[in-house]
């Protein structure tokens, strides 16, 4: 028995992160019953978004040309280059703070348990990129997990084989936050990275 189109819709719909099939056959029926017109919007932009946005060719963000406008911005400083690992980090980093530099977007995290490696992140062209010369800082803002862990090590390490001085991200106890209610994890974490009070 083939499926009808309703449930090819339903189905369809449950691609998206964090939706089930109840959420998804919510989604189905409010589109038919109240939003057939937004629906048909919804389709011709994701049928335009995934025909046309690609991957920018030096940091690899999503982008509608070949280099995306970050990377083609006279206005930005070259000699720092951000290491993110998904445009999602990227967008939080450049709304959250002044950064003027540039970016690199991993499109993930090493992960040899599931298949990624170097290659699948690009780390190629990174090192291609770093040996260019013109990159003083490599900032690399990797999530705080093991994967991201070990991720920023071997960024480090690809940084230094090329001349490029690698920093991290501080991690440890969120401004406003109480000693008293900060994960031991993260207290630990905190209390062996400590620095200097200038």
């Amino acid at each position: 028995m083939t499926a009808s189109l309703l449930e090819h819709l339903i189905d369809a719909l449950r691609v998206l992160p964090g939706v089930g099939q109840k959420s998804a056959q919510r989604m189905a029926y409010h589109l038919l019953e109240r939003q057939r017109d937004g629906g048909r919007r919804l389709a011709d932009a994701l049928a335009e978004a995934m025909e046309r946005i690609r991957h920018c060719s030096r940091c690899r963000d999503f982008s509608e040309t070949e280099v995306c406008p970050t990377c083609a911005s006279s206005a930005r400083d070259a000699q720092l280059l951000c290491v993110v690992e998904t445009p999602a980090d990227r967008l939080a980093i450049e709304q959250a703070t002044g950064f003027r530099g540039l970016y690199f977007v991993l499109q993930g995290r090493l992960s040899p348990l599931d298949g990624i490696g170097p290659r699948e992140l690009g780390l190629d062209l990174l090192a291609q990129r770093l040996e260019e010369g013109g990159v003083r800082e490599l900032i690399v803002a990797t999530n705080p997990t093991v994967e991201g862990e070990a991720t920023a090590h071997y960024l480090a390490q690809l940084a230094r084989a090329r001349g490029v001085a690698p920093s991290r991200l501080a991690h440890g106890v969120p401004l406003g936050g109480e000693l008293e209610y900060v994960d031991r994890g993260t207290l630990s974490h905190a209390f062996g990275s400590r620095s200097e009070i200038p």
